[in-house]
């Protein structure tokens, strides 16, 4: 099955650092390319999802569909430290279905290319090790 991470920060800056933080400390693997949402569309998903007011606006948001199941994604999450707050959304939330559908909508955020292809080498020579 597949999860949704949100990311909210205070800047693009935080995102960017995250997304990357995200496939190479946590492991996850991006079903997509991360794709940008409003701050405001953000701050509703994470009220949709813990159902409790928000302490703290953002100022900047990403949305990536992952190839990992919702539980492994916050097991992975919680053993990583992201500049950023990460919300993971499964098929259990309200909110899912709609970022489902719309999530090809939102334009792609640029994550450095160079980084990712570091980070793909990596992968593949740990993986060959």
């Amino acid at each position: 099955m597949k999860s949704i991470a949100v990311v909210r920060a205070d800047n693009n800056s935080k995102v960017h650092t995250t997304l990357l933080d995200l496939r190479r400390y946590g492991h996850m693997v991006f079903a997509e390319q991360p794709k940008i949402i409003t701050p405001e569309y953000a701050d509703d998903i994470l009220i949709s999802v813990l159902k409790c007011p928000l302490k703290n606006k953002c100022s900047a948001a990403a949305v990536v569909l992952l190839n990992t199941s919702p539980s492994v994604a916050i097991g992975k999450l919680s053993k990583i430290h992201p500049p950023a707050h990460v919300v993971i959304v499964s098929s259990k939330h309200d909110i899912y279905e709609e970022l489902i559908q719309n999530i090809e909508v939102f334009p792609d955020f640029e994550v450095r290319k160079e980084q990712l292809d570091q980070q793909v080498q990596t992968q593949e020579v740990l993986a060959a090790y």
